[in-house]
């Protein structure tokens, strides 16, 4: 009698095993690999969709909540500070990964989207935006650490532009779809809120079935080339064993991590800035709607995305960072100090502004996408099983400095706080005076304190871009211990001797 084989069952449990258990075993190949970073980029995007999406309508949110320019800055460090460290706690995905962090936090993100415009007050925004600030802290160090991992220092330059797309496309996509919804959508700022929540849970969907990460003795190694395929996989287990684990916080709280952290964390004030108070700055200082504004933004963003990968590309195949980086500085430099003498002038066009922040944003892109390149690099320099400890450092520094600026310009633009509730007291004394009465003393008051405000705004202003250009400046000092060359024949000095020790 013959017995019929038949083939194995699936293990009922392989299925739910997948969406946890992430580590690959072997380098995958150039296809699943472009596969896993383009995951990590698209979930980097709608983070920060998810995380500036307030910027994007911040006139619209101040109103509803009836909430004023101080207590909104003051939200935004609360939330800058708990952001910073969420991040210190991304460090730890080098022990335990970085893969389940990423696409489970973009379902909790994505929902508490959704969430907010359900909020009774102005207290429980507050929470929630911070709750989701918290989440995104800790995942938005986990991904350049995906893309670390997937991308060979030869084409890592390029990789990080890409991952660097993400705060960059996110902005562009939320002033975009401001621009283009507010206005049929009746001025709604909530469903600017429906629209990156339903977003976010549609690239969670994505990452949960498709994200996967290097396993330990994997992405604990450097890895030059894609030729250093064969030998980094034949070394795993001993990597893995070997990797120096100890006291991470002592071997990455280094000069040449620290310095160059602060530096990049300085250097973005303003691109900060952009983020959170450029719709805010172009409606009170040159009369733009709130639609118009983000059309600004709009160049501002487009501009950036083109350069960081352009950059990246040119980066690689020269193979320095420095020298992209003291170019970008000397071009925001310029272009910042151009845009500040605008402030001056209300009747600046739209044409001008868009130009001019659209040279600003090439600038901080020639300068950051070489940065992330060789940052990461410096960590692997110092040790590479620690990547994900040396980009929290990184992390913390920029929220710290993200939130200490922002404390700071409340003070430095004071004005704003009165500007910002204009619009409702104006149309108060438009109506008053269609009806044929007098204006309150009161409100005289607030149109008196209002018209010395709009005299004095473009000059705080022109002090915060003053402080941006000091920011930048230091930054390039505070890059130089970064690892790289300043010369392309040096680099390719390097590589050449690199490849005969293989």
């Amino acid at each position: 009698m013959t017995t019929l084989e038949h083939p194995a069952a699936p293990e009922p449990r392989a299925a739910i095993d997948r969406l946890w258990k992430r580590d690959l075993a072997r380098y995958p190949e150039t296809g699943p690999r472009v596969w896993y970073l383009a995951v990590v980029v698209l979930a980097t995007i709608v983070l920060y969709c998810e995380q500036y999406v307030t910027g994007g309508v911040a006139p619209l949110v101040l109103a509803h909540f009836e909430m004023s320019f101080l207590f909104y800055v003051n939200a935004l460090v609360v939330g800058g500070l708990v952001g910073a460290f969420g991040a210190l706690a991304a460090g730890l995905c080098d022990k335990w990964g970085r893969a389940n962090l990423v696409a489970y936090g973009l379902g909790v993100t994505g929902v508490l989207t959704l969430l907010v415009p359900s909020m009774p007050n102005k207290w429980a925004f507050v929470v929630l935006v911070t709750v989701i600030g918290m989440v995104e802290g800790v995942i938005l160090v986990a991904t350049p650490a995906l893309v670390r991992d997937f991308s060979p220092q030869i084409g890592r330059a390029s990789a990080m532009g890409f991952w660097t797309l993400g705060p960059v496309v996110a902005s562009l996509i939320v002033s975009f779809v401001a621009n283009r919804t507010l206005e049929r959508l009746d001025n709604s700022w909530a469903s600017q809120y429906y629209i990156m929540g339903a977003f976010g849970l549609v690239v969670f969907a994505i990452a949960l079935a498709g994200l996967r990460e290097l396993n330990p003795g994997l992405r604990s190694q450097v890895m030059v080339s894609a030729e250093d395929r064969a030998k980094v996989e034949a070394r795993a287990a001993q990597a893995e064993a070997s990797a120096d684990l100890g006291r991470p916080w002592a071997q990455m709280l280094k000069f040449d991590i620290l310095a160059p952290a602060a530096g990049i964390s300085i250097f973005l004030i303003i691109y900060y800035t952009a983020v959170g108070f450029f719709t805010i700055y172009l409606t009170t200082t040159f009369g733009f709607s709130t639609s118009r504004a983000n059309g600004i933004n709009t160049w501002y963003w487009a501009m950036d995305a083109i350069a960081l990968v352009v950059v990246g590309l040119v980066s690689d195949r020269l193979r320095v960072r420095k020298p992209f980086m003291a170019g970008g500085t000397v071009l925001a430099v310029v272009m910042t100090y151009v845009f500040l003498t605008r402030a001056t002038h209300p009747d600046t066009s739209f044409g001008a502004l868009a130009t001019i922040v659209s040279l600003l944003a090439v600038g901080l892109a020639i300068a950051y996408a070489p940065w992330m390149a060789a940052f990461t690099e410096t960590i692997e320099r110092r040790n590479p099983a620690l990547m994900a400890h040396g980009l929290a450092v990184w992390g913390w520094t920029t929220r710290i400095a993200v939130a200490g600026s922002i404390f700071v310009l409340q003070y430095v633009v004071s004005s704003a706080n009165t500007l910002v509730g204009a619009p409702e007291k104006l149309a108060e004394a438009k109506a008053a005076k269609e009806a044929g009465h007098a204006p309150s003393a009161a409100l005289m008051g607030h149109l008196a304190d209002i018209k010395q405000a709009a005299a004095d705004a473009p000059h705080q202003w022109q002090h915060w871009w003053w402080v941006c250009i000091v920011a930048q400046l230091l930054f390039f000092a505070l890059m130089l211990p970064l690892a790289g060359r300043w010369s392309p024949r040096a680099a390719k000095a390097d590589l050449e001797a690199a490849e005969a020790e293989r």
